[in-house]
């Protein structure tokens, strides 16, 4: 599923890891509504909660929604870093980094041994951002993998596109390059 990219990808494989990983982020995103009562796998619905509770001046949850934001944001970004430092050290399978990183993630998540009561708040929010985190790894990895033929719609693509963005800011040394990414970019 990861060993070919670019023109050496068909539409079976596309529909493979299309098929594969989206079961994943249902569950993922199931265990986060059930178990944490947030959506945690895209930051779409963050920013409109974010706003509205700004509005009503609840800077509290403000932060707590632009945590979530920024968790996403950092596992797309994440990932990224590990494809390209991968690729330029030709490591056959640059892929696997990112979705170990991914599964490691959800297996601490799954064996948190927190109780999910009203009084464990902090605890909530930090397991929701490291589903976030780990969806944010997903799906930058999806979108490289597949050079952006399996992808997500609304902020959540956006933000995995940013993150990509931002990590080749490390790499692209010459001015031209650095010039034209950070139009792109920003």
């Amino acid at each position: 599923m990861f060993r070919h990219t670019g023109k050496g990808r068909t539409y079976l494989h596309n529909l493979r890891l299309a098929s594969l990983l989206s079961a994943v982020a249902g569950i993922v995103n199931i265990v986060g509504v059930l178990g944490l009562n947030t959506l945690t796998t895209n930051v779409t619905g963050h920013f409109a909660f974010l706003s509205e509770e700004f509005v009503t001046k609840n800077y509290s949850l403000v932060w707590v929604y632009l945590f979530y934001v920024v968790f996403f944001l950092a596992g797309a970004f994440v990932s990224s870093i590990l494809i390209e430092i991968a690729a330029r050290r030709n490591v056959i399978h640059s892929y696997a980094l990112p979705i170990s990183l991914e599964i490691i993630v959800l297996l601490v998540v799954s064996f948190a041994d927190t109780p999910m009561d009203n009084d464990q708040f902090p605890s909530k929010v930090f397991l929701s951002c490291l589903l976030l985190f780990a969806m944010g790894l997903q799906n930058s990895l999806v979108t490289k993998v597949s050079q952006s033929v399996v992808r997500t719609t609304h902020l959540t693509g956006l933000f995995t596109d940013l993150g990509i963005e931002l990590s080749q800011l490390l790499f692209y040394r010459g001015l031209s390059e650095r010039a034209i990414l950070e139009r792109v970019s920003f």
